[in-house]
């Protein structure tokens, strides 16, 4: 059975630069939704199509990739909400102050099976738009 500590611990990797970590907790076929109208939105069906649609992607134009910290976590059964808010800077010098809201499901092995992934739609946009042309320039 997860508990909050468990929840805590798991995602103080995403805030220390260690996703990788936070991502061995994640299941191979995990459904991942993210909401919104924005390039990154939509439902991925693993962990590699996931990775390689949002974090990957985002990896390029943040100076030192997604940097997330805890502000609530919330625990019902296997569902944990979490609450974070973005620590990242763009290429471009600017902050990306992101807030996120993830409702994530684990098995009855501690594995993250399921998340719906709240975001700042006009935010990422935004910075995707203003730091991915550049990329091309490279």
């Amino acid at each position: 059975m997860i508990t909050r500590d468990d929840v805590i611990d798991l995602f103080a990797h995403l805030e220390t630069g260690h996703a990788d970590e936070f991502f061995q907790r994640v299941a191979e076929d995990v459904q991942w939704t993210v909401m919104g109208t924005h390039p990154l939105a939509g439902t991925y069906t693993s962990k590699e199509e996931f990775l390689n649609a949002t974090f990957r992607r985002l990896d390029k134009i943040l100076e030192q990739g997604v940097r997330l910290k805890v502000t609530h976590t919330y625990l019902e059964g296997s569902t944990a909400i979490v609450e974070m808010e973005s620590l990242s800077v763009a290429k471009s010098g600017k902050p990306f102050n992101n807030i996120y809201c993830w409702i994530v499901a684990f098995n009855e092995s501690g594995m993250i099976v399921g998340v719906r992934a709240y975001v700042d739609t006009a935010l990422v946009k935004e910075v995707i738009d203003e730091n991915e042309p550049h990329l091309i320039n490279i």
